[in-house]
């Protein structure tokens, strides 16, 4: 018999601070090849708008959870980046932010087809919309060093390309660092092209703290509210990949190449 599972029950809904809310799905359950397991969502709460980070895989009706958290305030919807689990309920609000480079990248339907041979039953409610992300019906595009007003809340934006040519993070006047995917644990994706780019955009969060001590840093994926030395262990972890490329394996699904240290597993296209 198949699970019916609603929305409120595939999302977990932590209230971290007064105003920073998470929302987790499990991309593990979607699909374990991506070897990946929490999807991290965040909700910022000014005093009179809300800011939502990413609109995550697009499986669940995610709108009605966000309007329960936010009351009346403004709604402003940003995308870190246009990787398909970062967009997938875009369509579900009027107005969706993106760094200018990836504006095009999600003003078009996004193909899952990749997902069908998935071993998960859940990935089934993509077949009923035949594996086809619809797009977000209005696209504002963002730039490095824009500021985004919530009232009592202002959130800089600061792009960190190197996952992707358009990923950025967000730093809140309270020192919250939302890092998006340019810095995480576990899974890393990248390519080897681009490691001179990524270890740039590194740096560039590492200097924030020589202005701000207390920088606290919200990932899109696995563990959240981490410090410094996530910045730190992933810069290193990089600069010595060609140190251990022959240990790397390769990975069919993904079409890349796995490594790992102790901290990462990377992903190398």
């Amino acid at each position: 018999m198949t699970k019916i599972i609603e929305s409120h029950q595939w999302f977990e809904t932590i209230k971290h601070k007064d105003y920073l809310y998470v929302i987790r799905e499990r991309l593990d359950e979607i699909d374990p090849r991506f070897d990946t397991t929490y999807t991290n969502l965040y909700i910022v709460l000014g005093s009179h708008s809300a800011l939502l980070i990413d609109t995550g895989c697009g499986l669940f009706p995610l709108k009605p959870i966000i309007n329960d958290l936010i009351d009346d305030k403004q709604l402003i919807v940003i995308n870190t980046h246009s990787h398909f689990d970062h967009i997938g309920s875009n369509s579900e609000f009027d107005k969706v932010l993106i760094h200018k480079r990836e504006r095009k990248l999600i003003s078009k339907p996004r193909d899952l087809s990749f997902l069908k041979d998935s071993s998960k039953e859940v990935i089934k409610r993509y077949e009923s919309k035949n594996y086809i992300l619809p797009p977000v019906k209005e696209i504002q595009a963002v730039d490095d060093e824009e500021i985004i007003e919530l009232g009592d809340l202002s959130i800089k934006i600061i792009h960190t390309p190197g996952h992707s040519p358009g990923c950025i993070s967000l730093l809140t006047n309270k020192h919250e660092l939302f890092t998006g995917d340019t810095a995480h644990y576990g899974a890393m994706y990248l390519t080897k092209a681009t490691f001179p780019i990524i270890l740039s955009s590194i740096s560039k969060l590492l200097d924030m703290y020589k202005e701000f001590k207390d920088i606290e840093i919200y990932p899109s994926h696995e563990e959240f509210a981490v410090g410094k030395e996530l910045l730190v262990q992933l810069s290193q972890g990089i600069q010595n990949i060609d140190n251990i490329w022959d240990t790397k394996t390769r990975d069919d699904f993904l079409g890349a190449w796995l490594l790992s240290d102790e901290n990462f597993k990377y992903v190398i296209f």
